[in-house]
């Protein structure tokens, strides 16, 4: 097993034990790919969920760009819900993590076809 299949298993655990989630394995390899390098650097690898300024760049370039949504106050109300699930004591929320709860909040799955 590489690092980047590590990570997946690392992100499946916290979607389990912290989210009380099962993950679709096949939907959180493709959610992690796509976050490209992001995964492989400690600061960008999580999500700052208590920075305005992240909050906005996860729903501009995740949820706009990415999945395609349309800009409207469900996409925030999305994302502090999946901050919620996460645990807003989690101290390492990672993104691959808080992406994939939104890919599957927004009912997206499809991008990653």
């Amino acid at each position: 097993m590489g690092k980047r299949d590590d990570l997946i298993a690392r992100y499946a655990e916290d979607l389990k034990s912290k989210c009380g989630m099962t993950p679709d394995m096949d939907l959180l390899t493709k959610v992690t790919i796509a976050c490209g390098p992001s995964i492989y650097n400690a600061d960008a690898s999580t999500v700052a969920a208590g920075q305005t300024a992240e909050l906005e760049t996860v729903k501009e370039n995740f949820l706009i760009k990415k999945l395609g949504l349309a800009d409207g106050p469900e996409l925030m109300g999305g994302i502090q819900k999946a901050l919620e699930t996460y645990g807003r004591a989690e101290r390492n929320k990672y993104r691959a993590v808080v992406y994939y709860m939104l890919t599957k909040h927004f009912g997206k799955e499809a991008v990653y076809g």
